[in-house]
Parts: structure tokens; C-alpha cells; sequence
């Protein structure tokens, strides 16, 4: 059993770096998401991935099985994960090559919640490697204003608890939330959040989380790719999109140019 409360006891330590670098199967093409409304939001995540997968590989068009097990509001603890992984049960005949968990906002927030966290993580990831599966864990965005519980400092929590946990488990950790602060970073004016709650990815932020997944998963750069969701994303944003998802996953990975 993984140990739980000790991976967070100590203040977040702003050089921890993941230690899996990449997938043992760098072209998985049964592929289940597990979260919330952040996945299931702007037409749901797994399917802009699945396109971007469809236009520039590994495999080609109608090549892929994706799912997306989603519940409005949930933490990990509320899947039932037993029953998602069984072959058949989803529409896909054979095990998945790779689940990606992505944990509630607030479970980061609190000593108590990490160590929650970390111990569900720890319980899907065995139940997911029993199947052949690797486990890949999707790194959050943080709140922003008006959110009632906006705090500058919560993304520390948030890359601590998910590189923590993922170095513990020795799972891909997806650094969707380190793309979103670069991109504020780089152009405050961004909008990347619905801006009634300040929580929820807008059309602009699946975009990028899809760019960034994309290109953690198949280690191949999304910089010129011609999808823009039907038109849906402006032919600037999205080239401006592409080069933070491809810049945030090659800093975070080391993976070079």
C-alpha cells in the first residue's frame, strides 16, 4: 500500500518534477476518461482529443475507442470504477489501453482532502493496472474570479497534490493546469474560464486541456494542426493555443524540441 498522509505533510516544494516522462504505449487507442463537468463541458474533452488524434496519428479515423465516464460535481471516490473498466460494459470489447482520472476541484484544497485523494487514486490505479491498463492523472486548471473560493495561491496545491500522487504512483501526470497559467501568464486578457462561476473550462480552455492531453499521451506536437472545433476556435487563438499546450508539455516532460 502506497504511503498516504506523508506525501503531503510537507509545503509545496515548487521543484518537484514528474518522474514518468512518457507512456510505455505511446499509441494507445482505447483510451477512458474518468472526472467531471470539467471533461464533459464544451462538447466533452475526449472527443477534441480523439479529432486531433484523427488528423495527425498514430492511428487514423475510426481507429480509436474513447470514453468519457463522467458525474456532475464528483471526486474520484464517487466512480465506480470496478464496474468502467469491465470489457463490454462501455461499448468497448476489449480492456483499455489507458484511464486518465481527473480529480474534483476541491480536493486539493485541504490536508485532508490530498490525502483523500491520493489514497483513491491509489485504490483506481491498481484496479486499472490489473486490467493491463496504465493510468495517467489530468492535472486541474485552479479557480479565478468571481469564484467564491479564488485563492492566488491555489495552483501550488493543486501541482503539489497531482505530481505528488502521480510520482507515488508512478502515473503520466497531464499538466493542464500548468498550460492554463502560462497562457494567463503570457496573455492576461485570455479568457479560458466561464466567466459566470470561474471554475468551469470555457471553449477556449477544452481547446487547449486538449492540446495538452493530446500531445502528454502521444508525445507528438499539436503546433499546426488544422483543427479548430468547426471553426468554432479563431485561427489565431487556437496557433496561440497550440504553442502553450506544446510548450507546457515539453518544459514539463523535458522532452526537448
Amino acid at each position: 500500500m502506497f504511503p498516504v498522509l506523508a506525501v503531503f505533510a510537507a509545503e509545496p516544494d515548487h521543484d518537484l518534477a514528474p518522474t514518468l516522462l512518457h507512456l510505455s504505449n505511446e499509441a494507445p487507442a482505447r483510451v477512458l476518461f474518468i472526472g467531471n463537468s470539467y471533461l464533459y463541458y464544451n462538447d466533452s474533452l475526449h472527443n477534441h482529443v480523439k479529432r486531433i488524434a484523427e488528423e495527425i496519428g498514430p492511428h487514423g479515423p475510426g481507429e480509436y475507442q474513447y470514453k468519457s465516464a463522467t458525474i456532475s460535481g464528483s471526486r474520484l471516490s464517487h466512480h465506480d470504477v470496478d464496474s468502467l473498466l469491465e470489457p463490454g460494459r462501455l461499448g468497448v470489447d476489449e480492456p483499455f489501453e489507458l484511464v486518465v482520472l481527473q480529480g474534483g476541484s476541491r480536493e486539493t484544497l485541504t490536508k485532508k482532502n490530498r490525502a483523500q485523494f491520493h489514497a483513491q487514486a491509489t485504490d483506481h490505479a491498481e484496479k486499472i493496472r490489473r486490467t493491463g491498463a496504465e493510468v495517467a492523472l489530468y492535472m486541474t486548471h485552479a479557480y479565478v474570479e468571481p469564484h467564491a473560493q479564488y485563492d492566488p495561491g491555489m495552483f501550488d496545491k493543486i501541482r503539489q497534490t497531482y505530481l505528488a500522487t502521480g510520482n507515488t504512483l508512478d502515473a503520466l501526470v497531464i499538466p493542464v493546469g500548468l498550460a492554463f497559467e502560462r497562457a494567463y501568464r503570457e496573455r492576461p486578457a485570455i479568457r479560458l474560464h466561464e466567466t459566470f462561476d470561474g471554475t468551469h473550462p470555457n471553449m477556449l480552455g477544452t481547446y487547449l486541456a486538449a492540446c495538452v492531453a493530446y500531445q502528454s499521451i502521444y508525445a507528438q506536437s499539436v503546433v499546426g494542426i488544422d483543427y479548430d472545433y468547426f471553426g468554432e476556435v479563431p485561427e489565431k487563438t487556437a496557433e496561440f493555443l497550440q504553442r502553450i499546450a506544446d510548450e507546457t508539455v515539453r518544459d514539463f516532460f523535458q522532452r526537448g524540441s
